[in-house]
């Protein structure tokens, strides 16, 4: 091992080529996605929490803690068997969610009164019960939508403010492989979309961001130098993964244990959060070199041949220093 500036580096002047491979990559990409997207459509789409569907919440106080394995097999008695389960600090106190639909709350409070005290000793008490409407379910769904898109823009405006407009193209078609991924697994994992799921792709959108941010500076700092001019675009990029190596496996390692731990022991509440994190950290630095870095690498590649056969300057808005032959630009 090496240490770099005061910061431990696993890999010693690593000369991997990654931008070699890419084509293989594409392809990986492809059948990931597409298993993801069939099972969505297999299922008929996804399985959307109460919050974006409508359904119930109620708190209950029960007589004598239970696990959870018996409570939900209580529910089963009165069709509430696929609900979700979560008990409070205090053993006693239990959250329910269920997508079973009710007149109102007091129908609600029955079936749960008589699943979970059949005998009707009144020892089990219905602290509250709130509905949430589909139409409610539906805005949610909706809003949702608006924050992920407004996040992509965003993304995009800073990183051609910050270097060019291909970057932040390929770096939105980038985040979008790994929003598809990421929700193609819940779906293979037969996973809920909820509140949690949403917060967990917005944080995979930043952490993803910031990976690739790492590496076109590293880039922009490489191609400043004279000595890489009779360096290709794609040597270049190659050059910058590698140099940025050893800070994207000890960041990512760092991010999917945070998210297997969330997994493993954060509860029922936590572990879509964790498994959208775990699957986020994994795709999220594997799309930065085989799909953001390879798609500006073809790119460039097609931008100077149409250069050369047209004559004009076309490709990625503003113009390159170096285009994928390390020529100056015209």
């Amino acid at each position: 091992m090496a240490s770099i500036s005061g910061m431990r580096a696993i890999f010693t002047n690593p000369s991997y080529d990654f931008i070699g491979k890419r084509r293989w990559a594409y392809a990986v990409s492809v059948i990931v996605m597409a298993l993801g997207l069939a099972s969505i459509v297999v299922k008929g789409g996804l399985r959307y929490n109460i919050d974006f569907t409508g359904g119930a919440l109620a708190e209950v106080r029960l007589a004598q803690p239970a696990p959870l394995a018996a409570i939900r097999a209580r529910l089963a008695t009165v069709g509430l068997g696929d609900s979700i389960i979560q008990i409070f600090d205090n053993p006693r106190d239990v959250l329910i969610r269920t997508h079973a639909g009710q007149a109102n709350a007091s129908a609600l409070g029955r079936r749960l009164t008589e699943a979970l005290d059949p005998q009707r000793t009144g020892a089990v008490e219905i602290r509250r019960v709130e509905l949430v409407g589909p139409q409610i379910g539906a805005e949610l769904r909706t809003q949702a939508l608006y924050a992920v898109l407004a996040a992509l823009v965003g993304v995009l405006l800073y990183v051609w403010w910050r270097f060019d407009f291909r970057g932040g193209v390929v770096t939105i078609i980038s985040l979008a492989h790994d929003m598809v991924i990421c929700v193609g697994a819940l779906s293979l994992a037969n996973r809920e979309f909820s509140l949690p799921v949403l917060a967990g792709l917005l944080t995979v959108i930043g952490f993803s961001v910031n990976d690739r941010i790492v590496m076109y500076d590293r880039l922009r700092e490489i191609r400043s130098r004279a000595t890489v001019a009779a360096m290709t675009f794609a040597q270049q990029v190659n050059l910058a993964v590698n140099q940025t190596l050893s800070r994207t496996v000890l960041t990512v390692a760092t991010v999917a244990m945070s998210g297997a731990m969330l997994f493993l022991f954060g509860g029922e509440s936590l572990q879509s959060f964790g498994f959208i994190i775990l699957i986020g950290a994994l795709t999220g630095t594997t799309s930065t070199v085989y799909v953001a870095a390879a798609l500006d690498v073809d790119w460039s590649v097609w931008a100077a041949r149409h250069r050369r056969s047209h004559g004009g300057s076309g490709g990625s808005g503003r113009k390159r220093r170096l285009t994928a032959t390390g020529r100056p630009a015209s």
